[in-house]
């Protein structure tokens, strides 16, 4: 970690990792077709290193490793043992990534996230020397982020967006890439605070966490009460996430499949004469422009996963859910009569042909 006492002007939190290996950004004359076949293929080897440790959640895995690609932050929602931390922590391992873990409690303070200035009697230049905090890492994990108070959460949203962090009127750059990975119980479960909708907007996707079947606790029981628990090692080389992230925008969308991302994204906004007659009825306020960003870079990673060079109606259907769901904001009535925004964006999706 490098001094931070002074300016940080032309200083780095992290040296960038080196390039990975020839043609991850596609350079002059490489083969696109290999290109997009060697990602697909070392991606699927990431899903089945994650399932060597982590049981079930094939789809948890699924969405998550999406967003990476995409760029973009997670939350992870689900009660209590459903093994979100620990699912977060192997895509860590697997990725290579620095990794730090934050838990987040009703009396953790903002410096606590962010880091803090720290007297420096010894300081040339200045007197103050900045202490980073746990944020500057790879993938942070915002454990139990709704556990603590709305001024603590904010802490993370010029993170989230800027990748910096502010402190003593200086600016100082977190590492790249930077993923906030949050988790968060139920909102009805004691002891817990609703996330602010401009930090919810931050995240590219919410995940729910299903609760495992018979078969998948039997399979819990046998993996992690045993003499060892099976452990997740580095797989990916330096740099090759990197190269996958300038290769997923480089992924086409055609002007037809942007069109149809826009009308799903309108049809969630209850004054919308097309929207469906229960979103105008309980939806308060319907998604923001990210997410229709989240619509169009989600498909843009689900047809590399594949390794196509083109998005399609498919792709931008497969991410709705997980990108619009925690962009509708409930009325009232929608809590009185049990109505989810998961119901309300499935019927967007029915409502919304994909050919206009």
């Amino acid at each position: 970690m490098p001094d931070y006492t002074g300016s940080v002007e032309n200083q780095e939190v992290q040296e960038a990792p080196p390039a990975g290996p020839a043609g991850e950004d596609g350079p002059p004359g490489e083969d696109v077709p290999g290109i997009l076949e060697r990602a697909k293929n070392r991606i699927k080897e990431m899903e089945e290193a994650i399932a060597g440790v982590i049981v079930g959640q094939e789809e948890v895995v699924h969405q998550v490793l999406t967003a990476l690609l995409a760029g973009g932050h997670v939350l992870l929602e689900g009660v209590p043992g459903l093994g979100k931390t620990a699912l977060v922590r192997t895509v860590a391992r697997v990725t290579g990534l620095t990794f730090r873990r934050i838990q987040f409690t009703p009396d953790l303070m903002p410096a606590d996230i962010t880091g803090t200035q720290i007297f420096n009697e010894k300081g040339a230049d200045s007197p103050f020397r900045f202490s980073p905090g746990p944020v500057f890492a790879n993938i942070v994990l915002a454990d139990e982020i709704n556990r603590a108070t709305p001024k603590t959460q904010s802490a993370l949203l010029e993170a989230m967006q800027e990748r910096t962090v502010t402190s003593g009127g200086l600016t100082y750059p977190l590492p790249e890439p930077f993923f906030v990975l949050a988790t968060q119980n139920p909102l009805e479960m004691e002891g817990t605070y609703p996330l602010p909708e401009a930090q919810l907007d931050r995240f590219l996707f919410k995940i729910n966490v299903s609760y495992p079947s018979a078969g998948e606790l039997l399979a819990i029981a046998d993996r992690t009460t045993g003499a060892a628990e099976p452990q997740a090692s580095s797989l990916l080389v330096p740099g090759e996430l990197r190269g996958w992230l300038k290769l997923v925008r480089r992924v086409v969308v055609v002007e037809d499949v942007v069109d149809y991302a826009v009308r799903l994204v309108l049809a969630t906004q209850p004054d919308n004469p097309r929207a469906p007659e229960r979103v105008r009825r309980f939806v308060r306020y319907g998604s923001s422009p990210r997410g229709l960003q989240a619509l169009v870079l989600g498909a843009r990673a689900e047809a590399l996963r594949e390794g196509r060079p083109q998005a399609g109606y498919a792709d931008v259907r497969r991410v709705a859910p997980a990108a619009l769901r925690h962009r509708l904001i409930l009325s009232y009535e929608a809590a009185a009569e049990g109505i989810g925004a998961d119901e309300l964006v499935a019927e967007v999706l029915e409502a919304v042909p994909v050919h206009q």
